[in-house]
C-alpha cells in the first residue's frame, strides 16, 4: 500500500493535540464490510450503505474499498460509462492507476496517492478504467471511493472535477512521530487539506506504526467514522478492537482516538484507516444505482433525463477509440 510515504516522519509538521477537557469520542457500532463484485469486475469490500443506515454516515451515502487485489496482465477491470447525479465521487487510489473521462471535459490519470474529486451534481457521464499501460501489465490494485451527499440546494450544481496530486495532500504527524497523517480535504489539527468540497468534511488517511496512537480533535458537529483499510487497530478511551474491513461508529465528543495493536496481523506492522467526518445534511435521501436525490419522482426525472442525453453525451473520440460505451441500465452503483 504505497499510495504516499515518508521515510522519518519527524520531519513533518506535528497535528495539534486535544485540550485537557475534551472528551474522546466513544465508539457506538462496529459493522463488518460487505464483500461484492461491481462494475465491469471490481473486488469491493462496502461498509456502507447497507452495514449502516444512510442518516448515520451522514453526509457521506456510500464507501467502497476497492482491493487490495494483484491483476495479472489484461486482467485489471473499470467502470465503463455510466451516469452520476446529486452528490459527488471521491476516488483515492493507493495502488495502481486508473483513467478518468467525463462528459464535461473533465478528466486525466491518477495514481499512488492521487485522489480524483467528481462532482456530478446535475447530471454527468463518466468512467474510470485502467491505463492502458496498467492494463498491459498488470499489478497491484487499490483504491477507496467515497460518495459525498449533496444538500437539496446544490443536488443541481454544476458539474466539477477536481484532480488532486499526491504532492498536494497535506502531511503531519503525531507528536511522537508515529502515525502518517494524509489530509485530503477538511480541517484537522489544524491543518486543512486541498480538497474543495460543497458539503464540510473530514477526509484523512492515517498509517500508525504497530504500538501507535493518534488523538486529534474533531468538530463536535459533525459526524464521524473510522474505516480500516488493513491491521488491528483499538478505538476511543475503551480500546475497542478494529480489524480490516470493519467500520466503526464513533458518538459525541471533542477528539478521535485511535491506536494501532502492538501485534499485528500477519506480517503487517502497521495500521491503515481512513478518518471520516462531516457535517449532516439531515435531509431525505432517495437514491437509484448512480443517482442520489430526496425525492422518488427526482428519481424518475434523473433516470428520464439520462436517457434523453440531457447528462451530456460520450466524447466522439472515445467512442470511436476501443472503449466500453455506457449501458441504457443506469443501476449500477459504482
Amino acid at each position: 500500500m504505497p499510495a504516499i510515504t515518508v521515510e522519518d516522519t519527524l520531519v513533518l509538521p506535528r497535528l495539534a493535540g486535544p485540550a485537557a477537557d475534551t472528551r474522546t469520542r466513544p465508539v457506538t457500532r462496529t459493522v463488518d464490510a460487505r464483500h461484492a463484485v461491481e462494475g465491469a469486475g471490481f473486488e469491493v469490500w462496502r461498509p456502507f450503505p447497507g452495514g449502516v443506515d444512510p442518516h448515520v454516515a451522514d453526509p457521506f451515502f456510500l464507501l467502497d474499498q476497492l482491493g487490495p487485489v494483484e491483476y495479472a496482465p489484461n486482467e485489471p477491470v473499470g467502470a465503463p460509462w455510466h451516469p452520476h447525479r446529486g452528490f459527488e465521487t471521491v476516488t483515492y487510489v493507493m495502488d495502481g492507476e486508473i483513467a478518468h473521462h467525463d462528459s464535461n471535459g473533465g478528466g486525466g490519470v491518477i495514481g499512488e496517492g492521487d485522489t480524483q474529486w467528481m462532482t456530478a451534481g446535475a447530471g454527468i457521464l463518466h468512467d474510470e478504467v485502467p491505463t492502458q499501460s496498467f492494463l498491459r501489465n498488470g499489478g497491484p490494485s487499490h483504491a477507496v471511493q467515497l460518495w459525498v451527499n449533496l444538500p437539496a440546494a446544490l443536488k443541481f450544481t454544476p458539474p466539477r472535477y477536481q484532480a488532486i496530486d499526491s504532492s498536494q495532500l497535506t502531511l503531519s504527524t503525531s507528536p511522537d512521530g508515529g502515525a502518517l497523517v494524509r489530509l485530503i480535504a477538511g480541517d484537522l489539527g489544524g491543518f486543512a487539506g486541498p480538497g474543495v468540497t460543497h458539503t464540510p468534511i473530514t477526509y484523512a488517511h492515517v498509517t500508525l506504526v504497530a504500538g501507535a496512537e493518534l488523538e486529534v480533535p474533531w468538530d463536535r458537529r459533525y459526524s464521524a467514522l473510522v474505516y480500516v483499510l488493513s491491521g488491528r487497530g483499538l478505538l476511543g478511551d475503551e480500546r475497542r478492537p478494529l480489524d480490516g474491513h470493519q467500520l466503526a461508529v464513533l458518538g459525541d465528543g471533542d477528539t478521535v482516538r485511535v491506536g494501532a495493536a502492538a501485534t499485528q496481523p500477519g506480517d503487517a506492522t502497521t495500521l491503515e484507516v481512513l478518518l471520516l467526518g462531516g457535517l449532516p445534511i439531515r435531509e431525505p435521501i432517495a437514491h437509484y444505482g448512480p443517482f442520489l436525490m430526496n425525492t422518488r419522482a427526482e428519481i424518475l426525472d434523473a433516470i428520464d433525463d439520462f436517457n434523453h442525453g440531457r447528462m451530456g453525451t460520450v466524447p466522439a473520440v472515445d467512442l470511436a477509440a476501443d472503449r466500453t460505451t455506457p449501458s441504457q441500465d443506469p443501476a449500477s452503483p459504482t
